[in-house]
């Protein structure tokens, strides 16, 4: 069972960028999507987009344009990159594959 580690996280100005790594414990080879989520302050959590083994990806219409999602298959790690952030965008960012639970995520915020 492959666990993924989330990092990247921090305090950024609206507009700016952030980029987040997701670092699986195993290979992510057999994986065929990886999705990163996120939880705002009072909310339930979310599906953000995901990325398939072939680099196909999925966005929600919220951040679409803004945020790409791509993987290193060699690495073990996907990656978030998220640009024109808004402060809306604020929450705890998770990963995951399909295999196991939640970790802890890591917290963007943004905010001026």
């Amino acid at each position: 069972q492959v666990q993924f580690v989330e990092s990247g996280g921090g305090l950024v100005q609206p507009g700016g960028s952030l980029r987040l790594s997701c670092a699986a414990s195993g290979s992510i080879y057999s994986i065929y999507a990886v999705g990163w989520y996120r939880q705002a302050p009072g909310k339930q959590r979310g599906l953000v987009g995901t990325v398939t083994s072939g680099g196909s990806n999925f966005y929600v219409d919220s951040v679409k344009g803004r945020f790409t999602i791509s993987r290193d298959n060699a690495k073990n790690t996907v990656y978030l990159q998220m640009n024109s952030l808004k402060p809306e965008d604020t929450a705890v960012y998770y990963c995951n594959g399909g295999s196991g639970g939640w970790g802890q995520g890591t917290q963007v915020t943004v905010s001026s």
